[in-house]
């Protein structure tokens, strides 16, 4: 990418696209339920009259604004403002409930922005050929997937492994509600047409995180944020200082973004997660994850962001959107004219692609001043604003938010239903993350297997499909490290200490 593409996409229209793109898909993705595909698909109507380029910088700017604005309602609410920030509450809210919310917004902001400028540096110099490794990603391969992200429940559980699983065997259940995609089967509706559309993910996760917050908001007199002092500004120092140190976890969790925002149909959720995940398993014996720790909001930003710049790549190279926000920008190329492919570097479309490129790394910077100026007044306002309109503001918000999802009454009944058992859940110790993982994973774990059953039939062997390709057989390897390196970490500390006692 040469220094012209760069100047065309500082030029004052597209730095002023991608400042507003980054404020608004910051405000968005700070709703519940208010998706940055949502933010793009309003919008794309209204670039169709705008420069190719132009408009590709917008809907990246919102994309990239979004995704780190989910995590003001995760850190502030204990509600994830978009599926990718579900992990960012494991750290970020028990941060703020002891009166670093500022701080965890801002490592929060510092973490977007480095997972941000990794994905979209992958997006520029590796795109050809990492676009050929999620080629080789078949439905076998994606099932061996959701079964590696279903043995992160150990680490979501904090502590309580077998309630972990009974949570996340009630997502499975629950995602297997309504019409099978595959084989169309109807099931576990029980007669009712409300049903048949099945559970949708993101009206489940506002019911499971923000309503059991909003009963307790209002049973509790307690202010809902500890404040022991004034607001200390940013905190870009000690945020700083503390990415300095954990530098090595901020870059890991970048790339397990990237690689997984590759992957067709993965996307943030599970790179949050995979990066926590990992991020927990190779803590120091001094790390309190679950109490506010802030290597957990460094990974899952990280992670959550690195998969802009990844998912872009199987899109521009191969037209294989690799999530759904990018199966909206690939529509908006195609109207544009703009033809997807291997040689779309090397003929007429690359200087398009090579400033939307550049503008991306731009919409990235400016989400360092941005971000923390807009985390500053929300951590204010959030601190002081009374529960009086606090509770009803939230709860309006999580039902315009899962309502639009579908424009559907019944995904708002389902929300508070399932926002009531989620209470009720949490009360017995069970938390929702295992559920909703459960939940986003049943679909991509029962539609490989199936797809991968029938293509093995076909071949006379089903079973080889699942265990004799290299990519599985690694997936299976990592699927046994991740189960049994819990329970063989303890012994290894105990023998490295016994051994450095009789040295």
């Amino acid at each position: 990418m040469s220094f012209e593409f760069m100047w065309a996409a500082l030029s004052p229209e597209n730095f002023l696209l991608a400042l507003g793109g980054v404020v608004a898909g910051t405000v968005i993705g700070a709703l519940p339920g208010l998706t940055a595909t949502m933010a793009i698909a309003v919008l794309v109507p209204f670039t169709f009259s705008m420069p190719t380029a132009a408009a590709l910088i917008l809907m990246g700017a919102i994309y990239t604004g979004a995704i780190y604005g989910g995590a003001y309602s995760a850190i502030l609410l204990n509600t994830p403002g978009t599926p990718s920030a579900i992990a960012t509450t494991f750290e970020g809210y028990p941060m703020a409930k002891r009166g670093d919310g500022d701080l965890a917004i801002t490592v929060a902001c510092l973490a977007s922005v480095i997972g941000g400028m990794v994905g979209a540096l992958f997006l520029l110099g590796l795109a050809p050929p990492l676009a050929e490794v999620a080629l080789e990603f078949g439905p076998t391969e994606y099932f061996w997937l959701a079964m590696f992200g279903l043995t992160l429940i150990a680490s979501l559980s904090e502590g309580n492994t077998l309630k972990g699983l009974i949570g996340a065997c009630f997502g499975l259940l629950i995602a297997c509600i309504g019409v099978a995609e595959i084989s169309s089967d109807v099931r576990f509706t029980f007669g009712s047409n409300v049903m048949i559309g099945g559970i949708e993910t993101v009206s489940a996760l506002i019911g499971l995180y923000c309503v059991p917050v909003l009963i307790d908001l209002v049973a509790t007199p307690d202010r809902h944020l500890k404040v022991t002092h004034e607001t200390r500004g940013f905190r870009l120092g000690e945020a700083t200082s503390i990415l300095s140190r954990r530098w090595v976890n901020a870059v890991r969790s970048s790339v397990i973004g990237t690689i997984v925002g590759i992957l067709p149909g993965a996307g943030g959720s599970i790179a949050s997660l995979v990066a926590y995940s990992e991020a927990r398993r190779t803590a120091p014996a001094g790390n309190k994850f679950g109490d506010g720790d802030p290597d957990g909001i460094i990974a899952s930003e990280g992670a959550n962001n690195a998969t802009v710049g990844g998912g872009l790549i199987p899109t521009l190279v191969l037209g294989i959107p690799g999530t759904p926000t990018d199966a909206v920008i690939l529509g908006a190329l195609l109207v544009q004219g703009v033809r997807t492919g291997p040689n779309l570097f090397t003929e007429g479309g690359g200087s398009i692609v090579y400033t939307f490129m550049a503008g991306l790394f731009i919409a990235t910077a400016l989400m360092l001043p941005a971000g923390l100026l807009i985390g500053r007044y929300a951590y204010k306002s959030i601190i002081t604003i009374p529960k009086a309109l606090l509770v009803p503001s939230v709860a309006f918000m999580c039902v315009i938010g899962t309502y639009a999802i579908r424009n559907s009454t019944s995904d708002i009944a389902i929300m508070v239903v399932l926002g009531v058992i989620g209470w009720i859940l949490n009360r017995f110790g069970f938390t929702p993350s295992p559920i909703v993982l459960g939940l986003i994973l049943s679909r991509i774990a029962e539609n490989g297997f199936v797809q991968g059953w029938i293509i093995g039939e076909a071949t006379g062997n089903p079973l080889t499909g699942f265990f004799a390709r290299p990519i599985s057989f690694v997936l299976i390897l990592v699927i046994l490290l991740s189960l049994f390196y819990p329970m063989l970490k303890p012994r290894l500390v105990r023998r490295l200490a016994r051994q450095e006692g009789r040295s």
